[in-house]
């Protein structure tokens, strides 16, 4: 995520210091306050605008597809932090001048009679569609706020950017249209306004959609369904620890889902479905064999081939999160590859009722390199990265691949990174889409 964001802005900040050392004009803290704090928010919301597109050319350089919506979630952060200083500075203008001195309004500039018309028509569209984009922002922080009534709220946002980049358009400075700053802005105004309009005309993800049925539903146990649904040969395969988009319900929308099984050939796929949410709980009574569903993908880069052959191989599953390294599992037994080896390590809340442990046992007893580990919460047992560290030894260079809970992933994250072993990398999944 940083990879990406903190290099943007560096860019977009050094263009307009290039543009303002450059620049003949009058230099005033109000007026260039004002413009970069707009510069940036305008950039940065043009880029969370792309970046919903869902890009599958950017899965590789940014590791998956999760980790791109994490970078689309805080570009739009940024966005509204920065567009939320830019108001601040339009309305404080008379503390700056107190501060600073004289200001330079922009505002004072003359232009002809078109070009004057449609700048008071962008200054009252943007303080229009910023109090949108605040309100918005603040819903989908609210975390209770529910997600079927979010989604809707959600696909205004491309309308609300389409607003912002006509006000951000007509408010720019006019010589910056022939400098490099201008030129970028133009790129990306033309690009997220594009973005815009394929999210509303709902072409998003539409190449990577596929029809299918549902043919199987089991509840191993009341919070888990498994769904198995038929794609037929539309559907292209997965490599395992890929996830998808399914749309059981319209209405509902799609919800992102690692597949559980291996890629057999058959357009068949297996998901183990926990009860997170208000759609989720209780599915098995939500949805019938025969029934109709749409899946987007595959997508994801958490790709056990991409492993770091000299370093120990730790894997960490929480929960439901155990589905990527079932799915690991299975295509080994079921392509015949070498064993695996790696220490597996599966973190569940009651391990006598859990349906996953002897599924897991199962497969493990024909890869003896595969050290399994059941840490059963309801016994006292967890999972610590000084646990994981005193198993290695000392200097020991181990990757780790993790997807469970958020918050175990970043606690185990956290301490391994300071403990004697040599962590080459912490893979992990990060499903928080919103």
């Amino acid at each position: 995520m940083i990879r990406l964001i903190l290099p943007f802005i560096l860019v977009v900040t050094g263009l307009w210091a290039w543009n303002l050392m450059t620049s003949a004009g009058h230099w005033s803290v109000y007026d260039q306050g004002l413009l970069l704090s707009g510069w940036l928010s305008i950039a940065l919301l043009s880029l969370t605008m792309m970046l919903a597109l869902r890009p599958a050319w950017l899965e590789r350089p940014m590791g998956g597809l999760d980790k791109i919506y994490r970078t689309h979630k805080w570009t739009g952060i940024l966005a509204v932090a920065f567009a939320a200083a830019h108001w601040l500075i339009e309305m404080g203008d008379d503390v700056i001048e107190s501060i600073f001195g004289g200001i330079s309004r922009l505002d004072d500039l003359h232009y002809s009679g078109f070009i004057e018309a449609m700048r008071d028509a962008a200054e009252e569209v943007g303080e229009f569609a910023i109090y949108l984009l605040f309100a918005m922002v603040l819903i989908t922080l609210w975390r209770k706020f529910p997600y079927r009534y979010w989604r809707y709220l959600h696909r205004a946002m491309p309308a609300l950017y389409l607003l912002l980049a006509f006000h951000a358009a007509w408010l720019a400075p006019l010589d910056w249209w022939q400098q490099p700053i201008g030129w970028l802005m133009a790129a990306l105004l033309a690009g997220g306004s594009l973005a815009s309009v394929l999210s509303l005309a709902g072409r998003v993800g539409r190449r990577r959609q596929v029809q299918g049925k549902i043919v199987a539903i089991n509840s191993p146990e009341p919070s888990i369904t498994e769904v198995t649904l038929d794609l037929g040969r539309a559907w292209q395969g997965h490599r395992p620890g890929q996830f998808a988009l399914v749309t059981f319900n319209r209405l509902e929308g799609s919800h992102p889902f690692t597949i559980a099984s291996a890629d057999s050939g058959n357009g068949r796929v297996t998901f183990l479905i926990k009860s997170l949410g208000d759609f989720t709980r209780n599915l098995a009574h939500k949805i019938d064999v025969g029934q109709p569903v749409t899946v987007e993908g595959p997508y994801g880069c958490f790709d056990f081939n991409r492993r770091n052959r000299k370093a120990h191989q730790i894997w960490i599953a929480g929960g439901i999160g155990v589905t990527p390294f079932l799915a690991w599992l299975e295509a080994a037994s079921a392509t015949h590859q070498p064993a695996p080896e790696a220490d597996l390590h599966y973190c569940t809340r009651n391990a006598d009722r859990d349906p996953v442990v002897e599924r897991l046992q199962a497969l493990c007893r024909d890869y003896p390199g595969i050290k399994l580990q059941i840490h059963d919460s309801s016994k006292g047992e967890s999972l610590s990265a000084e646990a994981l560290s005193a198993s290695e030894s000392p200097g020991a260079r181990a990757e780790v691949w993790f997807c469970g809970p958020a918050g175990l992933g970043q606690s185990l994250e956290r301490g391994l990174r300071t403990a004697p072993l040599r962590l080459s990398r912490f893979h992990k999944e990060a499903f928080q889409f919103r």
